[in-house]
């Protein structure tokens, strides 16, 4: 029976897992949001990791065949981001009753009767919105977290009404999504794995044949590969579903695991599976970029700059562990005051002409100082512009502190995913440090930390931060 390794950064905006082999790879990732309950983040993290790890045996069982027959490779991907929706779909629907619920416990009378009216018909509107973003537009693969799914769409019908409900449906949102989001759901693959290969037979078979017949604002663009599987959905389906099923039955030997990340002291491990997290991205960081000898992680609640040797194990380093300033939480705050996602913060910062001088990167003071810059009628983009260069500059600050950059320099945590942020660091490490400097940074930043504990899990190693900062690490 083969063996895997688990490790779960426990972060405090975002909760990751990796599940890695005996060769180190890694077959299986899991995420997200932390919010109010480590415990239940933690495990829907692991959970997902399992899944995904399914789908990743699979992928690498049917390798030939996918070389030889491109459709398989569409099926599975189409199958992937089906079982997805399968899972979201159980979670809007606890989400739409405890959205009612809110609503029952804050408000009476006629108000009462007026938002439950909304609300039902926020949820017939969404509910079938993202069901077709999922099974049409491969919306599992562009966002990963069920929070900022439903509340783009929800936030989208809001705003649609009178600004008098704005206020009232806003809070009965905050006081649903985290009950919603943070209750373990315990799917059974094979029954997900069913019904997802049912709605893809519907999808396939709804079809037009002609792509042409494609109707306007559907959500389905012309793609070739989609096509080529149409033609041979059925073949496909058949040939493969014993090979799916195999893989669902699939029993996992966790041989062992590394907890680490902001809140690692409350996983259920024990003690001697527990690993700071500045030696679990220093590991991680290596393992995928062997000859990095720089580490910046900026994570939603730290920022850490930190020197590693030829092996991965870290020689010294500095960390921001005041305040959330510049780190995940605080760009999260700043999304809140302007009143868009996160996620569209990085291409907004991207269009700026000028970089406007931020005082303060401080959370307490940003909201304030946003309102005046634009009441000084600065530009919302040219504002952030100025907002992204300022967290660079003082990570900037952290990594002459560890030692300065030395041949690789690597890039981890979920800021890492900011175009804005990586243009910045970019400009600002050649500037100093000289144009020479190979900066890396992968698709699996956010998943760093959790890779290194999958490591130390492997390897069972016990090391330490160097003995000059044990102390005040232990403290954190």
């Amino acid at each position: 029976m083969s063996k895997y390794y688990l490790g779960i950064d426990l972060g405090s905006t975002t909760s990751k897992a990796v599940i890695i082999n005996e060769q180190d790879e890694i077959i299986g990732r899991g995420i997200t949001n932390t919010r109010a309950n480590y415990s239940v983040a933690a495990d829907i993290a692991r959970m997902e990791a399992i899944y995904n790890a399914r789908f990743s045996i699979l992928k690498k069982n049917l390798s030939k065949e996918i070389e030889l027959k491109p459709q398989y490779k569409r099926y599975l991907a189409d199958l992937e981001n089906i079982f997805q929706y399968e899972q979201f779909k159980v979670r809007i629907d606890k989400l739409g009753d405890e959205l009612l619920k809110s609503c029952i416990i804050n408000f009476q009378g006629e108000k009462q009767n007026t938002l439950l009216e909304h609300l039902r018909m926020i949820r017939k509107i969404i509910k079938p919105k993202i069901k077709n973003e999922y099974i049409y537009g491969n919306l599992g693969a562009k966002n990963q977290f069920f929070r900022d799914i439903v509340s783009e769409k929800y936030n989208e019908e809001v705003n649609k009404f009178d600004i008098s409900l704005f206020e009232p449906l806003m809070t009965i949102w905050d006081k649903s999504i985290t009950a919603a989001e943070n209750e373990i759901v315990n799917f059974d693959f094979e029954a997900l794995i069913k019904q997802a290969i049912d709605l893809l037979k519907e999808k396939y078979h709804n079809l037009p044949d002609n792509p042409e017949d494609i109707p306007i604002g559907s959500g389905t663009d012309f793609d070739s590969e989609m096509y080529l599987l149409k033609g041979d959905f059925h073949n496909v389906s058949e040939s493969l579903r014993d090979r799916i099923y195999e893989v669902a039955n699939l029993e996992f030997n966790i041989a062992n695991m590394t907890g680490t990340g902001y809140g690692r002291a409350l996983l259920p491990f024990p003690e001697d599976c527990i690993r700071s997290e500045i030696l679990c991205h220093a590991f991680g960081a290596h393992a995928v970029f062997p000859d990095t000898r720089t580490v910046l992680d900026i994570g939603g609640q730290d920022t850490k700059a930190i020197q590693v040797d030829k092996y991965g194990l870290v020689t010294s380093f500095q960390m921001n562990d005041r305040c959330a300033a510049g780190c995940g939480r605080y760009l999260g705050y700043i999304a809140d005051e302007m009143s868009i996602s996160i996620n569209e913060l990085g291409p907004m910062a991207m269009k700026a002409e000028k970089e406007v001088p931020i005082c303060s990167t401080c959370t307490v003071f940003a909201g304030a100082e946003l309102r005046e810059l634009t009441n000084l009628g600065e530009k919302r983009e040219d504002i952030l512009g100025g907002l992204h260069k300022a967290i660079i500059m003082r990570a900037m600050s952290l990594i002459a502190r560890s030692g300065g950059v030395f041949n690789e320099f690597t890039f981890t945590g979920g800021v890492a995913r900011n175009q804005a942020v990586i243009k910045y660091l970019a400009q600002l490490v050649r500037e100093n440090y000289g144009n020479d400097i190979k900066i890396n940074i992968h698709t699996d930043s956010i998943f760093m930390g959790a890779l290194g504990g999958a490591m130390f899990a492997r390897r069972n190693l016990n090391v330490d931060l160097p003995s000059a900062k044990k102390a005040r690490a232990q403290a954190l």
